[in-house]
């Protein structure tokens, strides 16, 4: 089974029960996930803007944060100056490419929501 290079925009779908959390959740089954070490810094900014905007909800979305924390997922070390060079030639910031990096390097599947991420993916 390929493994799913899961991004923060799916991660944090999937987590706060987002509209797409279904979609998600099917497409990684029980597929092995991996992301670079970044995801958790993102997932948590993810977090922080729930929680601004919608402070009743502060315990129940800190809940779903450290539930994810439990995830089997793969934290895989990426390529920094790989990441510099994919970023340069999809014309992205650094973040993004480090999921491209890592789906490219495991040979495995990017799952993402973010439209630019998808169609970087695709032309690269």
């Amino acid at each position: 089974m390929p493994v799913r290079v899961v991004d923060a925009s799916a991660l944090g779908a999937l987590v706060f029960g987002e509209p797409k959390a279904e979609v998600i959740a099917r497409i990684l089954g029980d597929s092995p996930m991996a992301a670079p070490a970044l995801i958790w810094f993102e997932v948590a900014s993810i977090c922080l803007r729930k929680i601004k905007a919608h402070p009743a909800q502060r315990e129940q979305i800190l809940r779903a944060f450290m539930m994810a924390g439990k995830l089997a997922i793969e934290i895989v070390e990426v390529d920094h100056c790989a990441v510099v060079n994919l970023a340069a030639e999809a014309g992205l910031t650094t973040y993004d490419p480090s999921y491209l990096w890592l789906a490219r390097h495991l040979n495995g599947e990017l799952i993402t929501l973010d439209g630019k991420m998808q169609r970087a993916a695709k032309s690269l």
